[in-house]
């Protein structure tokens, strides 16, 4: 991805270097320590990390038509009506791997997913929803991809939501504004506005399901700031 976005920001190659985690602790740790001009980091990582090492929202990825998802909690159908039918049973998914998150966020500080769930985080989401389809878990909680996903599952019970979220912007790629010029973010934000145009990069945004980039106002953040410093 990087040498596209050299190549359509006019960058000489290998400008930039990078390095990769899928771990929580370990990405927060990788930018304390190298403390990068541009990440791509989750919503949950952002609003954690954005005082402490001065990160703003530089673009946001458009999926499934849409620069905004909802999370949602979903059951074998009449199993469970509510959320409060689920106090003591298990949940599953791979958005439990930030449970702050999904408290401050997702429940809008309505619940405590350790204390309210027995949690069994995931890496997988069918790995969850297979488990659900067992019977082996109660319950299973969804980003937005993988809600539009469930379609091409052949499950054998049927699945139904219990809990929608409210609308939470999706977050793709922070600047640190304390290490690089506004200059070289603007350049960076209209670079990623053409990867997903680009040959090589087009490949690269399908991979992820991502269908465009667009530079973001910090501003469409703020309700997630607020909700998240209310949890504290």
């Amino acid at each position: 991805m990087l040498r596209v976005v050299e190549r359509l920001g006019r960058w000489p190659e290998k400008s930039f270097t990078s390095f990769f985690t899928a771990e929580g602790d370990e990405c927060k740790r990788l930018i304390s320590e190298k403390q990068p001009g541009f990440a791509i980091i989750s919503l949950g990582l952002y609003l954690e990390l954005r005082a402490e090492h001065h990160l703003i929202p530089l673009a946001q990825p458009r999926i499934n038509g849409s620069n905004t998802e909802r999370i949602r909690v979903v059951v074998q159908q009449g199993r469970y009506k509510s959320l409060e039918d689920l106090k003591g049973k298990s949940l599953g998914g791979t958005v439990l791997a930030e449970p702050e998150f999904v408290a401050r966020i997702v429940f809008a500080g309505k619940y405590d997913p350790a204390s309210f769930f027995v949690l069994k985080p995931s890496k997988h989401a069918i790995r969850a929803l297979r488990a659900l389809d067992k019977g082996e878990l109660d319950a299973v909680i969804l980003n937005g991809q993988q809600f539009a996903a469930l379609g091409s599952l052949n499950l054998s019970h049927p699945i139904e939501t219990i809990f929608t979220s409210e609308e939470i912007p999706l977050m793709g790629v922070v600047a640190n504004d304390r290490t690089g010029s506004a200059a070289d973010r603007a350049r960076f934000a209209r670079a990623l506005e053409g990867l997903c145009a680009d040959g090589e990069g087009k490949k690269l945004c399908q991979l992820f399901g991502v269908e465009s980039f667009a530079t973001v106002d910090p501003v469409v953040f703020e309700p997630m700031v607020e909700l998240w410093e209310g949890g504290k």
